[in-house]
């Protein structure tokens, strides 16, 4: 690798000769650890003609480094960074001191939120409960593949390059509204559906537009806690509303209620799943009331026992209900892909804002999605993700029943996961911090509440990112640490 001439600047508040000013230049990169063992140096002609200065002073330079073992020559070839040079030293190179005063300085803190851990090296684990990351065996890597190179050709160049404002992929757009929202029976135009980065955007974009500091919001708890965070953010007044095993109970909001966030079709984290006669009375009490729902309908994709329950969307006569749904779930993660659903002046108002932002998703990422769910392999890959997760979930079920395990909660359509209770007053995170030392990982409950003591008797365990032939191992070594 060569080092370009370009890094290199002269300081007019130098003391002492142009070479000495260059020689010490060079050292300082090396020391610094930013100038590495073999990387070739400028040319004396490049960095003279870049410097302004002789090309006699740069080589006068050069010489006394290599005397000093800094550098190396070889030739025609150029200069060298030796690989005899002094090493970097193990602290931290810097020529400036942070003088500011920044517990002062920082006028809102966003730092301190109880997130639910995510592991990087998650598939270093022989037995990975986690929730939510893609299986590598299961993601149909070379069809995406295929269609992130087609998104790259030339007949796709203004879509790939192109600055859209505050507007969105036609293509990806065209698809949620012709197929994705039809089959949770939603009907919307395009200008009703704003394309988001990934559902949690889409509950802060929510929550920033509807909510304020005189205005209450009410929200299920246990709850998904980047939810409580965004709304903690906008100092909105908060109702935590508990669920029970059908969900939330329309008959627990109070009439100060302005909006709710709700999960109904797979409570977040229980999974429990709202009933129908629910889903009327909660619009109902939304109606008679005059307060907006939020509707989070995160993994509906998830369904391999029964049919999901229609959306509250899809009930939905008055325009009172924003619909947020995501791919990151039945995709990867990291795609960070979501929308949202609403009426026009909702949209309008959350486009403009997300404009502020990031003005829109990167123009390639929606085309590649685009043509991936458009010819059929989002759906191949949704049938290959339910059969797996069929069979994972029958494994699960021997084995939590075999070891005497008591399920909290699991979801009657599917999904991916259980709710799970503690048992003989074991917390939660201490069990976490056991298991992860014999190789099994689960998601302690203590981040899904309000108050962290109310989930230390409960945990998450998920079976969407591990093989079926070591789930019933897991749960062995996960019974015999509680």
């Amino acid at each position: 690798m060569s080092i370009s001439e370009e890094t290199f600047f002269l300081e007019k508040r130098f003391e002492g000769t142009l070479q000495s000013q260059i020689q010490q230049m060079v050292a300082e990169g090396i020391l610094s650890g930013r100038f590495q063992p073999g990387e070739k140096m400028p040319s004396s002609r490049k960095l003279a003609a870049h410097l302004g200065v002789s090309r006699l002073t740069v080589t006068l330079a050069y010489n006394e480094l290599i005397a000093d073992d800094y550098l190396t020559s070889s030739g025609r070839s150029g200069y060298f960074v030796s690989h005899s040079a002094p090493p970097p030293p193990s602290f931290p190179a810097g020529r400036s001191r942070d003088t500011v005063d920044w517990p002062r300085a920082i006028g809102r803190r966003y730092t301190g939120a109880r997130l639910v851990e995510k592991y990087v090296d998650w598939q270093s684990f022989r037995y990975p409960f986690v929730y939510g990351q893609a299986d590598p065996d299961l993601f149909d890597q070379q069809n995406w593949r295929l269609c992130a190179v087609q998104a790259l050709g030339r007949k796709d160049f203004t879509s790939l390059t192109a600055d859209y404002g505050d507007q969105d992929d036609p293509k990806l757009v065209e698809f949620i509204a012709r197929h994705t929202l039809p089959r949770r029976g939603i009907l919307a135009r395009p200008e009703e559906i704003l394309i988001t980065a990934g559902a949690q955007n889409a509950l802060w974009l929510a929550a920033q537009i509807l909510l304020t500091q005189r205005r209450t919001a009410a929200h299920e708890t246990p709850c998904y806690p980047g939810l409580r965070d965004i709304l903690h953010q906008t100092r909105c007044h908060l109702l935590p509303i508990p669920v029970d095993e059908h969900g939330l109970s329309p008959d627990a909001l109070p009439a100060s209620t302005d909006v709710l966030f709700t999960t109904p079709s797979h409570q977040c984290p229980t999974t429990a799943t709202m009933p129908l006669d629910r889903r009327h009375a909660l619009l109902k009490r939304a109606r008679d009331d005059d307060f907006l729902v939020v509707e989070d309908d995160y993994e509906f994709e998830m369904s391999f026992l029964t049919t999901p329950s229609p959306a509250l969307k899809s009930l939905d006569e008055d325009g009172r209900v924003i619909y947020v749904g995501s791919f990151s779930k039945s995709l990867f993660p990291g795609l960070r892909l979501g929308y949202l659903v609403g009426s026009r002046p909702f949209i309008e108002e959350a486009r403009a804002l997300r404009a502020t932002v990031f003005r829109h998703l990167p123009g390639h990422i929606q085309r590649t999605a685009a043509y991936f769910l458009s010819r059929g392999h989002y759906d191949a890959l949704i049938r290959r993700l339910r059969n797996a997760l069929h069979e994972r979930r029958k494994v699960m079920d021997n084995a939590l029943n075999d070891h005497g395990l008591e399920i909290a909660g699991a979801a009657s359509f599917g999904g991916s996961s259980y709710w799970m209770s503690t048992t003989n007053d074991t917390r939660s995170d201490d069990l976490a911090r056991r298991l992860k030392e014999r190789g099994v990982l689960i998601e302690p409950g203590t981040p899904f509440f309000d108050r962290p003591e109310d989930g230390q008797s409960h945990f998450r365990l998920a079976y969407s990112s591990i093989p079926v032939e070591r789930i019933p191992d897991g749960i062995a070594i996960l019974a015999d640490e509680m």
